[in-house]
């Protein structure tokens, strides 16, 4: 670098990213040094007059915190492939660049949506409850019995990087027929899997499973509310790994009690954390994850580096591995 340059990192991340950062030459690092979220006061302290920002999902980056870090601010790299978490209107007025770490968390998120869609077809951590608390008597016939993936439809919301790795790894299931929906059609991911292009309607009514792994847009926000949860069938299983806010928890909550659906899996809620006392929280027949889509060790790490390696770039008036272009 030219000349000094001063960033804030809002979190504790793997020590792979923050050596990338602290070993650049010119690169002055503030950290907030903690598991936790920054305070919001700590945070617009820690912005000020910096020239780069490396921040989670979980910072809401916004007006005041521009505001706070003044002109001097150039760049943020935010280590998430999702960036509804920032102004991006504003940000764009102002001329910032931003980093984020797409592809690298496709294969992790992948698998955890198969796991969290398995354990809530089969029950699993229902049944694992049973073992603990002795309701494990004797084999009965009707006992834990859930819902399997050989010879079902497999509906899709967003054939994305994601929606695309989930179908991949669901095919060798036996699953009979893929569904997708969303902005436009994608036959050539299709193709794959022989995934036919829907309504939402039709996908709601027709499959056995929805995996929602689309963005949060206008568009999607709220999609999956009472109407959607209505066309389903009264055996299927929802399963969302995408955002919360895609989904009206409200209406989700009375699907599941009412019995208008099976179950559902969700990675992903609104707010995050879910607070304890959540009424969701309290359904045998709802498994709810603490959004651990990419939490592996190696895209962890994956993911801070890339994030630094943006920033840097950034910094340097380079080309960005990955940029956001607003």
């Amino acid at each position: 670098m030219s000349r000094a340059m001063a960033v804030f990192v809002t979190r504790r991340i793997p020590a792979e990213g923050l050596r990338v950062l602290a070993e650049a030459d010119g690169c002055r690092v503030q950290q907030w040094d903690s598991e936790e979220p920054v305070p919001r006061a700590q945070l617009l302290a820690g912005v000020s007059g910096k020239q780069g920002l490396l921040c989670l999902l979980s910072d809401r980056i916004d007006r005041e915190v521009l505001d706070a870090a003044g002109p001097s601010l150039k760049v943020i790299s935010t280590m998430s492939v999702g960036f509804d978490h920032l102004a991006l209107d504003e940000i764009k007025k102002r001329g910032i660049r931003v980093g984020y770490t797409p592809d690298v968390l496709t294969d992790a998120t992948a698998e955890l949506s198969v796991a969290l869609l398995l354990a809530t077809c089969r029950r699993l951590p229902e049944a694992i409850e049973q073992v603990k608390n002795g309701g494990w008597t004797t084999w009965k016939p009707l006992w834990m019995c859930g819902y399997g993936l050989s010879n079902s439809t497999v509906g899709i919301i967003g054939l994305g990087r994601i929606g695309h790795a989930v179908a991949r790894r669901l095919k060798p299931f036996g699953v009979k027929n893929f569904l997708y929906t969303g902005s436009r059609p994608k036959p050539e991911i299709a193709a794959e899997f022989q995934a036919e292009f829907v309504s939402l309607t039709r996908l709601a009514e027709e499959s056995d499973f929805v995996v929602v792994t689309c963005a949060l847009t206008p568009d999607t926000q709220g999609m999956c509310n009472k109407d959607f949860f209505s066309r389903m069938k009264k055996t299927s299983v929802f399963i969302n790994t995408s955002r919360g806010a895609v989904v009206d928890q409200e209406d989700l909550y009375d699907a599941l009690v009412s019995g208008q659906i099976a179950a559902a899996g969700l990675d992903v809620t609104t707010p995050e954390p879910l607070p304890a006392d959540h009424p969701l929280l309290y359904l045998k027949n709802c498994v709810i994850l603490p959004h651990v889509g990419s939490a592996t060790y190696a895209t962890r790490t994956t993911m801070s580096v890339l994030a630094a390696d943006n920033l840097l770039a950034g910094l340097q008036g380079k080309r960005m591995p990955h940029e956001l272009l607003l």
